[in-house]
This record gives C-alpha cells, sequence and structure tokens, in this order.
C-alpha cells in the first residue's frame, strides 16, 4: 500500500506544480492584458471626452486574475511538506481572498455611481 502512495505522491507532485505554474501564469497575462485594455480605454474616452471609468475595467481584470492565482495556490497545498508551508500558503490565500473581495466591493461601488449618474441626467 506504502508504493502505491509514492506513486500516486511522484505523479501528483509534478503535475500539482505544472498546474499551479499554469494558473499564476493565465493570471498575470489576465492582468497586464486587462490593464493594458484599460489605459487604452481610457485614452479613448480622454479624446473623445467622453466619461469613463477605468476602474470598472481594471478591477474586472484584477478580481479574475486573483482568482486564477488563488486556485494556484489551492493546487499548491497538494505539495505541502510542512506547517510552515502550511501557515504561509494559507496566508497568501487569506490575503488574495480579502483583495478578491476589496476589489468586488469597489466594482460593485463604481456601478452604482455611474448608475446614480445617469439617473441625475
Amino acid at each position: 500500500m506504502s508504493q502505491i502512495a509514492d506513486y500516486i505522491n511522484e505523479f501528483l507532485h509534478p503535475l500539482a506544480e505544472i498546474s499551479a505554474g499554469v494558473l499564476e501564469l493565465i493570471g498575470i497575462i489576465i492582468i497586464i492584458v486587462g490593464s493594458c485594455r484599460a489605459l487604452v480605454r481610457l485614452f479613448k474616452h480622454i479624446l473623445a471626452k467622453g466619461n469613463f471609468s477605468v476602474a470598472n475595467d481594471l478591477g474586472r481584470a484584477l478580481s479574475l486574475a486573483l482568482e486564477f492565482k488563488m486556485g494556484a495556490e489551492i493546487i499548491k497545498t497538494v505539495i505541502i511538506h510542512n506547517l510552515e508551508e502550511l501557515a504561509i500558503l494559507g496566508s497568501v490565500i487569506v490575503i488574495r481572498a480579502l483583495l478578491a473581495f476589496i476589489i468586488h466591493f469597489e466594482i460593485h461601488s463604481e456601478k452604482n455611481k455611474s448608475k446614480k449618474k445617469e439617473t441625475e441626467q
């Protein structure tokens, strides 16, 4: 039975490391693309003298990226070797979850502000 567990570990560790790395990379790509997209839209609206809230677009990209990065952290729990690593990983997950909540709150408040401005006009 111990040999089976060893074989499973030998298979899971590299798979978990690769999967976590891919999810981290996807999160980074989403942040870069979302930031560039928000910046381009902001410049277009400035040139057209339009009203645009960059926080909404950028917040959505950051929120999505954080979801991928949190998924990577959860997968990393498979390759934890001691309690110190688990404590660090747990702290990272809590911080990322708080950031996701704050970003979600900001997006929601921006939408409410936009709706309020539209009804006042």
